[in-house]
C-alpha cells in the first residue's frame, strides 16, 4: 500500500522547516521507525520516521526545500520487501568539490560540515565521511549550559593569492532564528543591567558536605544551577512583575514559574524550559538540567520544550566571564546571568576574608519593571543564596 510521508505539525511559532537531509534513497527497504528525513526548524531538527517497514517509493521534497505542517514530503510503499539497498552515503559517489582520491561524503554530511567549518581534511585519510562520524566529531566537543556556547570549530581556510584567507559559510536556521529575536528584543524592549555579587561559600559548603549522598540517592550531581532555579523562583514569588510579559497593551502576570536554562549547542544557543519549577526538588531540577544537555547537544529537545517560559538563566561562568548583560529572552521580561565564580578579599564583620565571589546581573525590561523591583529581585536572589537554609523553609 502507498502511503504518503508528510512534515509533522509544526508549533503555532514555527512558520516552517528546511528539508535538512534524506537519510535513503528511493527503492531502498527499511525497518519500521528508521530514519527517512532530517528536517530543522528555528529552534529544533526533526527526524520523520518510517511508518512501517517498506521503501520509499517517491520522493517529492529535496534537500534545501522549505516546507510547512502536513505537506506531502514522499510516497511510501509500505509493501516493499527485499535487503536494504545500501545507504545514500554509502553509495553517494565522490564529491565534487572534494579533491580527486579524497574521502567521499554524502549530502547529508556535506551539509552538516559545511555548517561547522569542516573539511573533509578533518577527517584524515578516512574512505568515506558519513553524517554519522561528522556527528561524532561534533559529539567530542562538550556541552555547555550556558548563554554563549562553547568555542566555535575553526574552519579550514583556503589561502587566497594575496594571503588573507577567508571562508563564507551560512547560518543554520537556529542560529539566524535566535539572531532575529535577539535583535527583536533590543529593538522593542527597553532593557536594563542591574548587578550585585553573591558569597558562594555557604552554598559550596553545603554542596561540599552532601554531594556524595545526594548522587547516591537520587543518580545525579548536585550542582549550583539547583540552588540558582530555586532562589529566582522565590524571589519571583516576591516580585510577580520580574515574571510577568508584555502582551500589548497589557501586562500578563504569570502564576506559574517556567524557568528557561539556556544551553550553548554547536548549532546556536536554545533555551529549553523547566516547567512548574516550583514544585520540583533540588534533584529533579538537577536531572532535567542534564536531560536538556545530553538532548540538546543530540538535537532531540521538542518544539513544546523549546516554546514560551517566564523567566531564563544563563551561565556564562562556565567560560569564565566575570561580568555581563544579558539580552532578554521574549516575551520574558527578565534574565538573570550567572558568571565566574573567584576567590577574593572582602570585608565581613570588620575583618577582610577570602571568599568565592560571583557577580550577578538581571536584565528586565524597563517597561514594566521599574528599577526597584529589579534590584530586590536581584538582593532576594543573592540572599537565598548566601543563606541556603532559606530556600528549604521558603523564607
Amino acid at each position: 500500500m502507498l502511503v504518503e510521508i508528510k512534515v509533522p505539525m509544526l508549533a503555532e511559532s514555527v512558520p516552517d522547516a528546511t528539508l535538512l537531509a534524506w537519510q535513503k534513497k528511493v527503492g531502498e527497504t527499511v525497518e519500521a521507525g528508521a530514519s527517512l528525513i532530517d528536517l530543522e526548524t528555528d529552534k529544533v531538527t526533526l527526524e520523520v520516521t518510517a511508518p512501517s517497514a517498506g521503501a520509499l517509493a517517491e520522493i517529492r521534497k529535496q534537500e534545501g526545500d522549505t516546507v510547512v505542517s502536513d505537506e506531502v514530503l514522499a510516497v511510501f510503499d509500505t509493501e516493499a520487501k527485499g535487503a536494504p539497498a545500501a545507504s545514500v552515503e554509502a553509495s553517494e559517489a565522490p564529491a565534487k568539490d572534494v579533491p580527486a582520491g579524497g574521502p567521499r561524503t554524502g549530502p547529508a554530511a556535506r551539509k552538516l560540515m559545511a555548517e561547522q567549518g569542516m573539511t573533509p581534511d578533518s577527517f584524515g585519510n578516512a574512505g568515506r565521511i558519513t553524517k554519522a562520524d561528522v556527528l561524532s566529531a561534533i559529539d567530542r566537543n562538550d556541552i555547555t549550559l550556558d548563554g554563549t556556547g562553547p568555542a566555535p570549530i575553526i574552519p579550514h581556510l583556503e589561502t587566497s593569492t594575496d594571503d588573507r584567507p577567508a571562508e563564507r559559510v551560512p547560518m543554520t536556521r537556529l542560529r539566524r532564528r535566535a539572531s532575529e529575536r535577539l535583535l527583536s528584543a533590543q529593538q522593542n524592549s527597553a532593557i536594563l543591567t542591574t548587578f550585585n555579587e553573591v558569597n558562594m561559600q555557604p552554598v559550596s559548603d553545603l554542596r561540599a558536605r552532601h554531594k556524595d549522598a545526594f548522587e547516591r540517592d537520587h543518580g545525579v550531581k548536585l550542582g549550583f544551577m539547583s540552588f540558582f532555579v530555586k532562589a529566582a523562583v522565590e524571589a519571583l514569588k516576591q516580585y510577580p512583575i520580574v515574571n510577568a510579559s508584555v502582551d500589548g497593551d497589557d501586562i500578563v502576570y504569570h502564576g506559574y514559574f517556567d524557568i528557561g536554562i539556556a544551553v550553548g549547542t554547536e548549532r546556536g544557543l536554545v533555551v529549553p524550559i523547566m516547567r512548574s519549577a516550583e514544585h520540583l526538588s533540588f534533584a529533579e531540577i538537577e536531572h532535567k538540567i542534564r536531560d536538556f544537555g545530553i538532548r540538546a547537544r543530540e538535537g532531540k529537545l521538542t518544539l513544546d520544550e523549546l516554546s514560551g517560559g517566564t523567566f531564563t538563566i544563563t551561565n556564562g561562568g562556565v567560560f569564565g566571564s566575570m561580568m555581563s548583560t544579558p539580552i532578554l529572552n521574549p516575551p520574558q521580561s527578565a534574565i538573570l546571568g550567572m558568571h565566574a565564580i573567584q576567590e577574593r578579599p572582602v570585608a565581613e564583620n570588620g575583618q577582610v576574608v577570602i571568599r568565592p565571589m560571583m557577580y550577578l546581573a538581571l536584565s528586565y525590561d524597563h517597561r514594566i519593571i521599574d528599577g526597584r523591583e529589579a534590584v530586590q529581585t536581584l538582593v532576594s536572589i543573592k540572599s537565598m543564596l548566601e543563606d541556603p537554609s532559606r530556600l528549604l523553609l521558603k523564607l
